[in-house]
């Protein structure tokens, strides 16, 4: 079987970046399963996978704009640290959600701590880069009604 819409598809994975640097893989833990043509990946991810099949090995580069995103420096914001509930623990690599009135809730990341503000980031890790993954296709089957309409494996 192909994949394809509604096909629940297992892979292992390796991601590198441009530097061959390690980034994230599923070897040594579970492999990737996932529902197929919900959005569920990245679009070059989603798009590269798109019609392979159990047993095939190959690479997929993942250019920016069908990764996560540009690095967007209006995502790096400057909040005074009394804006937090104890700005004394406030420290750099913490997650954070915020939420403004105009975006709602968001993820951000605290990227420097002092002269009483934080400066937060809010692209995604892996925003602006290209990616390099590795992948080997372990399984694809249909998917059921059910995980369909619940729009995840089961």
């Amino acid at each position: 079987m192909n994949i394809g819409k509604n096909s629940v598809v297992t892979i292992d994975y390796t991601l590198k970046d441009d530097d061959g640097e390690l980034i994230d893989t599923s070897s040594g833990g579970d492999p990737l399963v996932y529902l197929h043509g919900i959005g569920a990946l990245i679009p070059g991810m989603e798009s590269a996978l798109e019609g392979k099949k159990t047993g095939d090995i190959f690479q997929i580069v993942v250019s920016p704009d069908q990764g996560y995103g540009e690095y967007d420096e209006d995502d790096v914001m400057e909040i005074e640290l009394t804006a937090f509930e104890d700005p004394s623990q406030v420290q750099v690599g913490m997650e954070l959600v915020l939420e403004t009135e105009e975006d709602g809730e968001f993820a951000a990341v605290v990227t420097q701590v002092g002269d009483g503000v934080a400066i937060v980031d809010r692209n995604h890790p892996l925003a602006g880069m290209t990616l390099h993954f590795d992948v080997v296709v372990r399984d694809v089957r249909e998917a059921t009604p059910e995980e369909i309409d619940h729009g995840h494996v089961h």
